[in-house]
């Protein structure tokens, strides 16, 4: 089932957008060479307590996982990508960390993630990984608008992607969100223009291209049985934005306040 939202919704869903937004930048600005995972999973369930929201990752318990994530954010280190789970571990000097995120506040749920390198060391291949999917996203939310179909962002992400020369896989890529985190539709990361569902003012989609440099496939982590880690042990990235579609065109809700 694809969720329409109304007004009322769509205003409840700004103020979660902005949440999401404003609590990434924070985690964003104090994260540092030597801050621990669990620190940043810590700060998160405070952050989300203090704004009386609701968290979306708790409690998750999806096929694809190993039991409730238990965690309050995803923390993906270097060959990691999705769903990292927190554990005890030391952010060093050129880390490449990506953080998703996703609360409910007034019933309404927004998703969001970024990466960033930890500390002064900016390898090259690193920056021009985390560039690709902030350009693929931004893409992607240009391609979007009431009457475009979902093809059409799929293919403006996937063409950024492809150009700049990294696999894709599909088996994971944007989705719909609202009442709930996950819902229909499924919002592949490359994809034919012109096809696919119309897209309708109050929907809402959380667009979030992601790659690996030098492979499409993945492995989970049989320690967590949640991780998803490039198979070959190479570098990834993720951005991720919320956007609801309205009558006037596309906005972005997850930008921080």
């Amino acid at each position: 089932m694809i969720e329409i939202l109304t007004a009322a919704q769509l205003t409840r869903a700004r103020r979660t957008g902005a949440l999401v937004g404003s609590i990434l930048q924070n985690l964003r600005d104090r994260t540092r060479v030597g801050t621990n995972l669990l620190e940043i999973d810590e700060w998160t369930r405070e952050l989300i307590e203090d704004a009386g929201a609701e968290s979306c990752y708790v409690d998750y318990a999806p096929s694809f996982g190993d039991g409730p994530f238990g965690h309050y954010i995803c923390t993906s280190v270097n060959d990691a990508v999705l769903h990292g789970m927190p554990r005890d571990y030391a952010l060093a000097d050129g880390d490449l960390l990506s953080l998703d995120f996703a609360i409910k506040l007034d019933g309404i749920a927004s998703d969001s993630a970024i990466s960033f390198l930890v500390g002064d060391s900016r390898p090259e291949e690193s920056v021009a990984l985390i560039d690709a999917t902030q350009r693929a996203l931004t893409a992607g939310i240009a391609a979007a608008g009431p009457g475009k179909k979902l093809g059409d962002i799929s293919h403006a992400i996937g063409t950024v992607l492809a150009g700049a020369g990294y696999p894709i896989n599909t088996d994971f890529g944007g989705h719909g969100i609202g009442s709930s985190m996950h819902q229909d539709p499924h919002v592949p990361n490359t994809g034919r223009a012109g096809r696919g569902y119309k897209l309708r003012p109050g929907l809402l989609l959380a667009l979030e291209p992601w790659v690996m440099v030098d492979t499409a496939r993945l492995v989970t982590d049989p320690t967590d049985g949640w991780t998803l880690r490039s198979a070959t042990g190479c570098r990834t990235a993720h951005s991720e934005h919320t956007v609801a579609i309205t009558e006037g065109g596309v906005e972005v809700l997850t930008l921080p306040a």
